[in-house]
């Protein structure tokens, strides 16, 4: 584990592990706010493939709230990405951003303690992938 993700592997499909990730969020409070098939995008804008890689934008709008009008600067680290990279058929890569290797950019103290609470609740979500 580093400092910017936490990560595990699993077998699924990718459309379930997508299905996975969304409800094992939502238990944690957290919503989907944009879904980026990067795979496609790429191939769409260069015409290169890359392994199918899906990035989904979540946010938790209480820890958000908090973190905002604790430092205005954290919305360029908003939302938290959850990225769920095919790594061989049927083998799957969900890594989610760590709230705490974001916040560390702005260096604020304030928004240790909600990038802690924040990164217990993304790794209980990841736990239930």
């Amino acid at each position: 584990m580093n400092s910017i993700n936490i990560k595990r592997e699993i077998s699924d499909t990718l459309e379930n592990a997508i299905e996975r990730v969304t409800r094992a969020l939502s238990g944690e409070g957290f919503g989907i706010l944009t879904r980026i098939d990067m795979h496609s995008k790429i191939k769409e804008k260069t015409a290169k493939d890359i392994i199918p890689t899906i990035i989904l934008g979540a946010c938790n709008p209480h820890l958000a709230y908090e973190a905002y009008t604790a430092n205005s600067d954290v919305a360029s680290l908003l939302p938290c990405n959850a990225v769920i990279r095919e790594i061989s058929p049927g083998r799957l890569s969900v890594e989610f951003a760590k709230p705490s290797g974001m916040m560390k950019m702005l260096g604020d103290a304030r928004l240790a303690g909600l990038a802690e609470a924040a990164d217990a609740r993304v790794a209980t979500a990841l736990a239930k992938v």
